[in-house]
């Protein structure tokens, strides 16, 4: 079972840039889809953006396409976010999540897909 860590949420006025990261504590990524959800006030949990760790796939919602980029560092074993022009719009939290897909080169949208869930970490685009 696969722990995750999130970390590097915060506030940035808006065309700013953050880089949240996603660390997993008690065994690697490999053989796990590993995705970004954010949820806003108000509002539904949504799909931001996914890769898959064997293959480098990745998966990445419209509304973000072109701003934010989902990338893994193998050796520390970690999953980055990064979050260009930002816009108060992507005010949330910010969830990471992992799919165990071993075999598989999907990389899911679908929440339903994620077995694992990390606490979260707020990002506040200020106006």
């Amino acid at each position: 079972q696969v722990q995750l860590v999130e970390s590097g949420g915060g506030l940035v006025q808006a065309g700013g840039s953050l880089r949240v990261s996603c660390a997993a504590s008690g065994r690697t990524f490999s053989g796990y889809t590993v995705g970004w959800f954010r949820q806003a006030p108000g509002k539904e949990r949504e799909f931001v953006a996914a890769i898959n760790w064997s293959n480098g796939n990745t998966n990445t919602a419209d509304s973000v396409k072109g701003r934010f980029t989902i990338s893994r560092d193998n050796a520390k074993n970690t999953v980055y976010l990064q979050m260009n022009s930002l816009k108060p719009e992507d005010t949330a939290v910010y969830y990471c999540a992992a799919d165990w897909r071993p075999t598989s080169m999907v990389v899911s949208a679908r929440q339903a897909s994620y077995d694992y869930w990390g606490q979260g970490t707020q990002v506040t685009v200020s106006p």
